[in-house]
């Protein structure tokens, strides 16, 4: 895929900081430059539930262009901590050492980021009402499929299909590397 081999500053400094934490399972490159896109047409509260080492949280940050807020969660203290570290002089940024559902009376979202790791924590029926109407939902980790429905591993691909064919979403799988794919979900 072609991207300039730069990286945002506030990227760079979160890669930073998940090398000294010897964390290294973060968003790819190319799920953050899609974040980031996204973030560019945000404005409200965004969030992400999994912040990790804040990859993920650094690519929303590069992207926003207006006085949005970028709330994220991670229950990790060590995590949470290191990724705090990363926004400590950003006002727009909050880390919560918490899990991700004490985000949920701080919405509605206008961008939610899905990278937990738990597939029931990111259902759709989990989370739909706190995005707002024109919001945008998006779900990494995924490998590309092209039958329906949606298979991995030799199974129904459950979490997938759900996303991919419920009513209240709009919703698409994107490729962004000829071994990963993302799922853009927009709230109708």
């Amino acid at each position: 895929m072609s991207a300039p081999p730069d990286l945002p500053d506030i990227v760079r400094r979160a890669f930073d900081v998940s090398r000294k934490a010897g964390y290294v399972s973060f968003c790819r490159n190319e799920t953050g430059r899609l974040l980031a896109a996204l973030a560019a047409t945000r404005d409200g509260v965004l969030a992400e539930f999994g912040t990790g080492c804040g990859v993920g949280t650094a690519w929303l940050r590069s992207g926003v262009q207006t006085d949005a807020r970028i709330l994220t969660a991670e229950l990790n203290p060590r995590l949470a901590k290191a990724a705090a570290e990363i926004f400590e002089d950003d006002d727009s940024v909050e880390v919560f050492e918490a899990d991700w559902s004490s985000l949920s009376s701080k919405g509605p979202f206008s961008l939610l980021f899905l990278d937990s790791g738990d597939p029931d924590s990111v259902r759709v029926d989990t989370v739909a009402d706190l995005v707002e109407t024109g919001g945008i939902v998006v779900l990494d980790d995924f490998t590309p499929c092209e039958s329906w429905p949606p298979i991995y591993l030799g199974r129904v691909d459950t979490l997938r299909e759900e996303w991919l064919t419920d009513e209240r979403f709009t919703a698409v799988e994107v490729m962004i590397a000829h071994d990963a794919s993302v799922l853009i979900a927009t709230r109708r």
